[in-house]
């Protein structure tokens, strides 16, 4: 293999996983949502009980987080989610009602990235081109257009709908404990093999010698495909 075919199919297999990373993200979410089923259940099934004990593990999560240096913005947003989650619970006097909030996201992201495909702005591709500073470029190429769709369908039923499928039989059914399991059962470990098949499809798609999610390519005027770092 010569160099250039290597650069190549380096650039290609590039890890997806470390462009989007998550897992710290997802495996932090699942800690406030066990904790209210554990201080649900030891405290004879008290939902006050169980929300303060997901809000202050949230609030120490998020603490922990800024003075690791996390954006200020992101530890908010992640603290009010389980506030939110935990005066839904106390509203309704309901434990399973904890993670409404997380059924409805989930059937929000899998109408928003079914949609983002078919009007042709997969979301995958929209969050991945916005991590590498390219725009919009990745539109003008044809082949990673067409790859970041069919990538997007993996997130789309192999992560947000397999959610919403499980979690509405579990929170109909009132089932608390199983609910809590299933949170981090569908967390970072789900999020890791989402990733990992949407990488396969997007290397499967993309035809050889493309230069990779990198170097977006163009036609030029004379019909040529033009790299764009």
């Amino acid at each position: 293999m010569s160099q250039e075919q290597t650069v190549q199919h380096d650039t290609r297999s590039e890890s997806l996983g470390e462009l989007l990373g998550g897992r710290r993200g997802a495996l932090d979410a699942t800690l406030p949502p066990l904790a209210f089923v554990v201080g649900w259940l030891a405290f004879d099934r008290s939902i006050a009980v169980g929300a303060a004990v997901a809000v202050g593990v949230g609030l120490i999560i998020g603490a922990f987080r800024v003075v690791r240096g996390d954006k200020l913005a992101a530890v908010v947003i992640s603290v009010a989610a389980v506030g939110a989650a935990a005066l839904v619970a106390v509203y309704t006097g309901r434990a399973q009602d904890f993670f409404l909030i997380q059924l409805l996201t989930n059937v929000a992201s899998a109408l928003a990235w079914a949609f983002s495909i078919l009007i042709r702005w997969p979301l995958l591709g929209v969050v991945v081109g916005v991590l590498l500073g390219q725009k919009a470029r990745w539109r003008r190429d044809p082949d990673l257009l067409r790859a970041y769709s069919l990538a997007s369908w993996v997130w789309v039923f192999g992560q947000y709908t397999l959610r919403v499928a499980v979690y509405f039989v579990l929170w109909s059914s009132g089932a608390v404990v199983t609910l809590g399991v299933a949170r981090v059962a569908l967390s970072w470990p789900l999020v890791a093999l989402t990733i990992a098949g949407s990488a396969w499809v997007l290397r499967r798609t993309l035809p050889d010698g493309h230069p990779g999610l990198r170097h977006p390519r163009v036609l030029g005027e004379s019909g040529e495909a033009v790299e764009r770092g």
